[in-house]
């Protein structure tokens, strides 16, 4: 059981990988609580935003399909997706969003899917850290171990879109009210990651989730 790196595993015992969930509200810092995971846990993580982004790649499982359903106008002149043509393409037909996320949604779903099935088998790792805004809708908490909401204010959120990304406050309040409430977020999630202030208060918080999930785990193996 090695929860942490560099912590005594002295009469600690062996479990399987625990799959955990990483969600939050746009701007709360998902990404910096997974760095930070993964450089102090052993771990494999999983971005589902990034395996969304292999799909639309030539050769995926369902390239083809997205090709099919958004015309070949979207294609370069090398075969892979004109990123400005498909997005305008996009933009300008709510329609054909809906039918590009239904080919998309189900294969990330199915690589989460299969890559917890492969982790809890193989058990080379104490976890499988899963990132995505859409957990919750997307009935996660079924069937992962835990789901962690990452907290950041309103405040310190629109700060942080508009110093990285750049969003105006037009865009901020309708991409906010897209989403989850953070009353939804403490209701389905497990435990609640403090990421409103500065990196050591994160990183504290983390760790005191950590410590949580080790000492549930070791009472419930013993029983």
């Amino acid at each position: 059981m090695r929860l942490i790196k560099g912590e005594a595993q002295e009469g600690m015992i062996s479990r399987r990988t625990l799959c955990i969930g990483i969600t939050g509200g746009v701007g709360s810092g998902k990404s910096s609580v997974l760095g930070y995971l993964t450089d102090s846990t052993d771990c494999r993580s999983l971005v589902s935003d990034d395996e969304a982004k292999k799909l639309y790649v030539p050769g995926s499982s369902v390239f083809d399909r997205i090709i099919e359903t958004a015309g070949d106008d979207v294609l370069a002149a090398d075969g892979a997706i004109d990123k400005k043509a498909f997005a305008l393409k996009l933009f300008n037909d709510s329609s054909l969003r809906e039918r590009i996320n239904e080919i998309v949604h189900p294969a990330v779903r199915d690589i989460i899917s299969d890559t917890m099935q492969y982790e809890i088998s193989s058990g080379r790792h104490d976890y499988l850290f899963i990132e995505a805004a859409l957990l919750i809708e997307n009935g996660y908490e079924e069937v992962l171990d835990e789901l962690w909401y990452i907290y950041a204010s309103e405040e310190t959120r629109r700060k942080r879109l508009k110093e990285s990304r750049g969003y105006s406050d037009e865009k901020i309040t309708a991409i906010f009210a897209s989403q989850l409430s953070e009353e939804e977020y403490r209701k389905h999630c497990d435990r609640v990651i403090d990421n409103d202030g500065s990196t050591e208060r994160m990183r504290a918080s983390v760790d005191a989730a950590l410590r949580a999930v080790r000492e549930q785990t070791y009472k419930h193996e013993r029983l």
